[in-house]
């Protein structure tokens, strides 16, 4: 049985989300994707930064983990980049049956 997860990442311009998001959807890596904007606040070479990004959550299987990261890595700009997952527990089957029907 497969591991479900959703995987994240931040980017701080749409364009590149949006070439991760299709990408990954192309290559039947992710079964969907959502992108929300967000306000960020971190450290970077000793000081606060605020940024204005873009987060991506995407529904896939763990196994299909170190594809998608690599792919990402490919296409951001980002010096260091967010590439995180955590289970999907305690969902419907139906929703991890289109996960699995949608990825390969």
């Amino acid at each position: 049985m497969n591991n479900y997860i959703v995987v994240t990442t931040l980017c701080d311009k749409i364009e590149i989300a949006h070439k991760i998001q299709e990408t990954l959807l192309n290559k039947k890596l992710i079964a969907g994707c959502q992108i929300s904007e967000r306000e960020s606040t971190y450290w970077w070479n000793r000081k606060i930064e605020k940024a204005h990004e873009y987060h991506l959550e995407m529904r896939t299987k763990e196994s299909l983990f170190e594809k998608i990261e690599k792919e990402i890595k490919f296409i951001h700009d980002y010096e260091v980049c967010e590439i995180s997952y955590y289970q999907i527990k305690g969902a419907s089957k139906e929703f991890l049956s289109w996960i699995e029907k949608e990825t390969k």
